[in-house]
């Protein structure tokens, strides 16, 4: 059993080298063959010189690519080193390394990605409005997946070989809640592991709660068009008819009382709702028909 336990990093000199000394110290005390592969993202401090001192593997990008491209090209790099598992963590701290043996071992036991949960674990420090938006997105994911998940952005996760090799990502902004979702539709086994986590500097990935919080729904949004068309479409367009619908009683019921005087722009409006919620309900067919998983 091979396992590659993969950080990305971008100017992580002051934080990188405590982490990768901690997962020493914990996988030393295990059964497990491991190395640690660091994808330094572009850093323009003394990043993947430390890593490569504390004996990991460094893949470097010329410049900084963001989190989902480095992502992706974490995978590719995991596979061609044989892994077997692959656990991934960040470089600045958060997640402690004490539960890596833990994330292998579920996933040992026959789960294809296991998640280390904050929210069933220890949370140390996190912003509310943080963390508000990640027990709404863990609500909203769990409804999609009908998986039962606690913390849908945790970059502390284990998972299998195939679940690296068998995902494609469309999102270019993170990949925590679109790993999960199409890890669900393409029949993987999903569970969580609580652990704790602490506390770490403010995020780099957006300037503030807000601008995160919309970019994940866009993504969320794509997501489900991609992989549920039927449900996401067909949702738009028998809202358009029960618009139509409604409008369309109205008229009904006018034109048993005082009779159909006027209203021309309302029978516009009703027309085009009904054409409108009858077409995306077809492209909804349509585009279920075509998907690929």
């Amino acid at each position: 059993m091979k396992v590659i336990i993969t950080i990305p990093a971008y100017n992580e000199e002051k934080t990188l080298p405590l982490v990768l000394e901690e997962i020493k110290q914990v996988m030393q005390n295990t059964k497990y063959k491991y190395k640690i592969l660091v994808l330094d993202d572009g850093s323009r401090d003394r990043t993947a010189e430390i890593a490569e001192k504390q004996g990991a593997i460094v893949v470097s990008h010329p410049r900084n690519r963001g989190l989902a491209e480095t992502f992706r090209e974490e995978m590719k790099e995991c596979l061609k080193l044989g892994a077997d598992i692959i656990v991934h963590t960040d470089a600045d701290g958060q997640y402690h390394p004490q539960h890596i043996p833990e994330l292998i071992q579920k996933v040992e036991s026959g789960y294809d990605l296991v998640l280390g949960s904050r929210f069933r674990g220890k949370i140390e420090q996190m912003p509310l409005l943080k963390k508000i938006g990640n027990i709404a997105f863990s609500i909203v994911l769990t409804s999609l997946t009908n998986v039962r998940i606690t913390d849908s952005t945790t970059g502390f996760r284990a998972f299998t070989a195939e679940v690296a090799s068998e995902i494609n990502y469309i999102n270019t902004f993170t990949y925590t809640q679109e790993q999960i979702i199409k890890a669900t539709k393409q029949g993987f086994r999903i569970a969580e592991v609580p652990i704790q986590t602490r506390r770490t500097r403010s995020s780099r990935l957006f300037k503030n709660p807000l601008q995160y919080a919309l970019k994940a729904w866009i993504n969320i949004f794509r997501i489900y068009r991609d992989y549920e068309p039927l449900m996401f479409f067909g949702r738009i367009g028998l809202l358009g008819l029960s618009f139509g619908g409604i409008i369309g009683f109205y008229f009904v019921f006018l034109h048993f009382t005082s009779g159909i005087k006027g209203h021309l722009g309302l029978l516009f409006l009703m027309m085009i709702l009904l054409v409108f919620g009858l077409q995306t309900v077809l492209f909804g067919f349509l585009a279920d028909m075509m998907r690929k998983d």
